[in-house]
């Protein structure tokens, strides 16, 4: 059988092209800002992760343009060689210093570090224990592992105890969860977390991609959140989120930090995060640090764009904070929801749509994610576009 028989499969993409209802790809051709150029049309933008707005920060800018002059384009090779500049360990000390760790490591994406940890840490007679609507990329992450990888159900204290219990005495494991589940944009249960992983003997990693910058004191994330910094063994986040740039990092004890070092192979040989993206980085970091304000204004806006739809009648996924800037609205059939994607892009609101498997079938979503830089105007005027195309469906 040829190979590449199953690229030539009708597909789903095929469907959705075919019924002109394809939502992927939209060509950007401005800032990624509150309202942005797509496709030479004006668009809200509901649909990124820029949750503090930096993105388009003349100082986090500036940054990037000076390191690229000072330091060049890229580094051109792997940590361990050529490509450890003084700028990843100037990130690497201030992310660690911020978090309340000893240490921190980066690289090149976010999803590479979840990779390049699991896949170093949970060996053979270890166990990973996850919850399953942990992000993706944990899930790849447990597969390059040779450990045994156990999933509880989301969010659920009791399932979780009982998956512990599954680990023989003599194997180390390792709760992973997401902090704020990028979906649901619910908050992980991390006090019942760390109580059970404290009785079972295990260790706990949070992935805070969504967190860092959205919750906890200044930003500081799900951990920080509950007051349980002590608590958490192992923060894994990303840059490409309330940082602004394109990276990610891992903050932990110093002697795990330098184990994943010399054994994680996602790490070991993969070309270093460009100058550029670290440099903006420390920049947005620095900002966030010596900004509080812009957490509690995103955390502002979640709250009143929640009262919105809700004053609408608009079934939301409710979330354990309101405060959280990923709101999810159900739409439930697929090709409903694909239907009301367009609608709402060709009325000027981008956002996102959430499809099986990133849900579960038949509870198909819109993924509307906000920033500290909304405007309460620029809401209502998103809100009513979005309740007209929801009533013309019927949700």
């Amino acid at each position: 059988m040829d190979i590449f028989a199953k690229c030539f499969k009708e597909s789903r993409a095929d469907m959705a092209r075919a019924m002109n209802i394809y939502p992927y790809f939209h060509a950007l051709e401005s800032r990624q800002d509150t309202v942005v150029t797509m496709e030479g049309k004006r668009r809200i933008m509901l649909g990124s992760n820029n949750y503090l707005g930096l993105t388009i920060n003349d100082d986090v800018i500036e940054a990037g343009i000076k390191a690229y002059k000072e330091y060049g384009s890229g580094c051109s090779g792997s940590r361990f060689l050529n490509g450890t500049l003084k700028l990843h360990l100037e990130f690497e000390e201030k992310i660690a210093k911020f978090l309340g760790k000893q240490a921190a490591m980066t690289f090149s994406t976010g999803f590479q570090s979840n990779l390049g940890l699991i896949s170093a840490m949970v060996t053979k007679r270890d166990y990973v224990i996850m919850d399953k609507e942990n992000h993706a990329s944990l899930y790849d992450g447990c597969r390059l592992s040779y450990g045994t990888m156990l999933r509880y159900r989301h969010n659920d204290m009791a399932d979780l105890e009982n998956q512990l219990q599954k680990v023989p005495e003599d194997c180390g494991s390792l709760i992973v969860t997401d902090g704020v589940f990028s979906m649901g944009g619910d908050i992980a249960n991390l006090p019942e977390i760390c109580a059970l992983a404290e009785k079972y003997g295990a260790r706990v990693m949070v992935d805070d991609a969504h967190g860092l910058g959205v919750l906890g004191k200044g930003g500081r994330g799900t951990a920080s959140y509950f007051g349980l910094e002590d608590k958490v063994d192992i923060y894994m986040g990303t840059l490409s989120k309330s940082l602004a740039s394109l990276g990610g990092y891992i903050a932990a004890d110093e002697r795990v930090i330098d184990y994943v070092k010399h054994t994680s192979r996602p790490f070991i040989f993969s070309a270093s995060m460009t100058p550029a993206s670290c440099a903006s980085a420390i920049k947005s970091l620095e900002i966030l640090e010596n900004n509080p304000q812009l957490v509690q204004t995103l955390q502002d806006n979640s709250r009143y764009m929640r009262q919105k739809l809700r004053e609408y009648g608009i079934k939301m996924r409710e979330s354990s904070g309101d405060q959280v800037p990923i709101i999810p609205i159900y739409t439930y059939d697929m090709v409903k929801t694909l239907t009301i994607t367009k609608e709402l892009y060709e009325k000027g609101v981008f956002v996102n749509c959430s499809l099986p498997p990133a849900v579960a079938p038949g509870e198909c979503l819109l993924r509307i994610s906000l920033m500290s830089t909304h405007t309460h105007q620029l809401i209502d005027e998103a809100v009513g576009i979005i309740h007209e195309v929801l009533k013309e469906h019927g949700v």
